[in-house]
């Protein structure tokens, strides 16, 4: 019998989060081709309109359908909440796979009662995020942690670590001061700095990234176990900003080398 073909997989974000995603991915299935595509033109998306980050996510996604993915990742909380309805009504027969906030594990690790959600205003704000918390909180507080400026902070971590530092120890006070012992990292950027805010927090305090779940359900999804035991898959950048930052990114966060190309794609009107 002949050997099925390596899926082929979509992954995109506002930045460069998303490779927390195509990370676990990675390791998952590392048969998988990956296709990353990072809107660095527009990013964060945290505080744009609900109806942009649509339309946006629909262009990203048709661009990675139209290059052959098999499957999307939408690897961003904001844009999961506010477009993949959008997107599983406008492309029926491709699987989207979104990332939500894990509030469901965060409750079940919480040993006080007490969970911080990490997350940028667009994921705060969402309809979404509150059905979670109604649906697994119970008796357990769970409590938000606006983070202006950490995912910035994290696409130029580079150039400037010291702002980098700065972010982190802002958000290390904050969750000290919430009196969590479990934090929801409610981005998609926030798993690539997950050890240095840990070193921080000190190990009594459980940090939440759903990375890993959203793999085995794209794998799940795809019937990819196979690719477990095949050469590792191509992996394919592209950005519609300075395609250097992703670049340096993919060395960084995923010890990838490669090019990366560079996109043009028209604004959301």
């Amino acid at each position: 019998m002949p050997a099925q073909p390596s899926p082929r997989i979509g992954v995109f974000d506002s930045g460069i989060g998303g490779l927390s995603v195509a990370r676990a991915l990675r390791l998952q299935m590392p048969g998988a081709a990956i296709s990353y595509l990072a809107d660095a033109r527009h990013t964060p998306w945290g505080d744009r309109p609900v109806a942009w980050v649509r339309q946006r996510c629909l262009q990203l996604a048709s661009w990675l359908i139209d290059d052959g993915a098999d499957l999307v990742v939408l690897a961003c909380n904001t844009g999961t909440t506010q477009a993949i309805a959008a997107l599983r009504t406008r492309w029926p027969g491709t699987p989207f796979v979104g990332v939500e906030p894990g509030i469901k594990p965060a409750v079940t690790a919480s040993r006080i009662g007490r969970v911080a959600v990490m997350a940028t205003t667009g994921t705060l704000r969402s309809a979404r995020l509150q059905q979670l918390v109604q649906a697994h909180a119970g008796s357990v507080t769970v409590l938000q942690l606006p983070c202006p400026g950490l995912a910035d902070a994290i696409e130029a971590a580079g150039a400037s670590p010291a702002a980098l530092e700065a972010q982190l120890d802002r958000v290390a006070e904050a969750v000290r001061a919430l009196q969590a012992d479990t934090v929801v990292l409610g981005c998609t950027h926030y798993p690539l700095v997950a050890p240095a805010l840990q070193q921080r927090l000190g190990e009594g305090v459980v940090l939440i990234d759903t990375a890993d779940a959203v793999a085995r359900q794209a794998a799940s999804l795809l019937g990819a176990s196979a690719c477990r035991t095949q050469a590792a898959g191509h992996l394919r950048f592209a950005s519609t900003g300075n395609p250097s930052a992703l670049q340096q990114a993919a060395q960084r966060w995923l010890q990838a080398d490669a090019s990366v190309l560079a996109l043009a794609l028209p604004d959301p009107a």
